[in-house]
């Protein structure tokens, strides 16, 4: 059994009552929560956790279900529950499969993944309780040692859930990686792989064939002195250190015509009390897809429908914080979208990272790529922007194969940035073709273009030219 379960019901659960039914003590065990009662954790008697289980999240997002557990998707709206065994132990594991089974028949709905359902047998609760702090403070964390927080996931996609958002800013506050360890047929959502950092955070998989090797990657790993590191290759000197790759990582990579659109820019907005903010997003959403964005949410899944009124709210209640979000597209046009939202002295920053899937057959709207650079650097205070083409999943998720970089198609520089720069450098740079103006012609901003497929990656010094060219450096 999976170390997850989720229920999905149409009406809202009541978790602690179904706990309280399980636990052979009854009601009056229920003496802590954590969060404020947005984790429940049972333990034994020990103090060993067994299962912890989040406050349920009411989605109003259309396909959420399907992108992240590949489940029959419920009419929206709908509760989804999250119940977490503790690896290993094998009560727990029984006590989730139970809870998440007794959840959806009591209330009705159904239990991802299906053989939960069927798990209404008695589990064997005496001495069983909730956790008080501090046992309860980090339920998605698995292993810890004094390098890393291991966290195991087991399910088709592992998502920014609240819990595993929690073990991101835990590891950051305690200054640790993060590493998480799943099967190969598991996939990251886009969320968790723009959030994972650098070493010695990583991805790694389990394979039968190949052991541990690192998903984004390939590195062949193994667990020492309290981490998973690369394993040298005999042949490695300090001249070449190589590492090798598992097979699994480069098999099957023929290009099967999915493709990827993907969009990465910065917008600095003057700190105003009437700043809407996303609306340079919905602008860019608008333009290359012809509607809105579906759904927005503080984790996975995306819970909340597209509103830019309770977006910009949700920020401003967390400054001078910093505010992460998530934001989605619909089944029929898969995108997704990661923004950071941040005070700075030069005003309210939006760093954003989004992607539109493709596939084979359906053709990448490139034309509306420069309208939307448009609006953003008229409309929205654009700094700049880099539009790369990907030949990877349309539905965006992230396998652990190999798929190989995106290809550069278009960088953007703001206004303000074309502005600052002596003479005439912004205009006159490296590139066989001529930067675009953007906006008024006295003041514009710049648009340039590099020529190739998602197939060729020559782009990329074209690129690292013209980035050269813009700072200054003279090697250009």
């Amino acid at each position: 059994m999976t170390k997850d379960v989720v229920t999905l019901t149409k009406k809202m659960p009541d978790p602690l009552s179904v706990i309280a039914g399980l636990l052979s003590g009854g009601p009056d065990k229920l003496v802590g929560t954590e969060g404020e009662g947005a984790v429940v954790q049972l333990c034994d008697e020990q103090g060993r956790p067994l299962v912890s289980v989040e406050a349920p999240l009411l989605v109003q997002v259309r396909g959420e279900a399907q992108r992240l557990l590949g489940a029959e998707e419920p009419e929206v709206p709908y509760w989804w529950t999250e119940a977490r065994a503790t690896t290993g132990v094998k009560e727990g594991e029984q006590l989730a499969g139970t809870f998440a089974a007794r959840l959806a028949t009591v209330v009705g709905g159904t239990a991802w993944p299906p053989q939960a359902a069927r798990s209404l047998a008695v589990v064997e609760t005496d001495g069983i309780s909730v956790a008080p702090q501090p046992a309860a403070a980090q339920p998605a964390v698995d292993v810890l040692t004094d390098k890393v927080a291991v966290v195991i996931q087991d399910r088709p996609v592992v998502a920014m859930t609240a819990w595993l958002a929690d073990a991101f800013r835990a590891v950051a506050n305690a200054r640790l990686g993060l590493q998480i360890v799943t099967p190969p047929g598991t996939r990251l959502s886009p969320a968790v792989r723009a959030a994972l950092p650098g070493w010695p955070s990583r991805w790694v998989v389990q394979d039968e064939k190949d052991g541990y090797y690192d998903g984004l990657s390939g590195a062949v790993l193994e667990w020492n002195n309290g981490l998973f590191v690369t394993v040298e290759s005999p042949e490695a000197t300090p001249e070449d250190p190589r590492t090798p790759v598992a097979e699994s990582f480069t098999r099957d990579i023929a290009d099967t015509g999915e493709r990827q659109l993907a969009l990465s820019y910065r917008a600095i907005h003057p700190a105003d009390d009437r700043l809407v903010l996303g609306g340079a997003l919905e602008a860019v959403w608008r333009e290359i897809t012809g509607e809105p964005p579906a759904g927005w949410g503080t984790e996975e899944p995306a819970n909340l429908p597209w509103s830019l009124r309770q977006l910009t709210d949700v920020a401003y209640e967390r400054a001078p914080e910093p505010t992460w979000l998530v934001v989605v597209g619909t089944p029929e046009r898969p995108g997704l979208a990661t923004v950071r939202i941040s005070r700075t002295t030069g005003g309210v920053e939006e760093d954003v990272t989004l992607a539109f899937g493709y596939g084979p057959g359906e053709e990448i709207p490139t034309d509306a790529v420069p309208r939307a650079a448009e609006t953003l650097a008229t409309r929205h205070d654009l700094q700049s922007m880099l539009v790369q083409v990907r030949r990877a999943r349309r539905d965006l998720s992230v396998p652990p194969r190999f798929e190989g970089p995106g290809v550069p198609y278009a960088f953007v520089l703001g206004v303000e940035e074309v502005r600052e720069l002596p003479g005439d450098r912004a205009r006159r740079t490296p590139l066989a073709t001529a930067p675009r103006e953007l906006g008024p012609r006295t003041r514009p901003a710049l648009y340039y273009a590099f020529p190739g497929d998602a197939s060729d990656l020559s782009g990329w010094q074209d690129f690292e030219r013209l980035m050269r060219h813009l700072k200054g450096d003279q090697a250009t």
